[in-house]
């Protein structure tokens, strides 16, 4: 069994459950800074890792304006419409 921890108020806890893994990553991949400081040093890293392994596939880069909000709508559906995955990067 899979814990998940969630680090908003757990005074009345929220069931999750983790979503199904594709057994082949294909597609493009896009890798999502949420612009919080060095987010684009470990995003560069990932992405050089993950080529490395996934050479087929494609990572497009994306940031949101700023991390203190949540991704504006058209950012997110620009994500959704044009991937196969998302990858989010939080660094400090």
């Amino acid at each position: 069994m899979t814990t998940i921890l969630d680090p908003t108020d757990e005074r009345v806890p929220v069931a999750r459950s983790i979503s199904p893994r594709p057994e082949v990553i294909e597609g493009s991949v896009a890798l999502l800074d949420i612009s919080k400081p060095r987010g684009n040093v470990l995003i560069d890293r990932l992405e050089e890792l993950l080529q490395q392994r996934l050479p087929k596939v494609e990572f497009k880069r994306y940031a949101k304006p700023t991390f203190t909000k949540p991704a504006p709508d058209e950012l997110r559906q620009q994500i959704q419409q044009n991937n196969d995955f998302v990858i989010e990067a939080l660094a400090d």
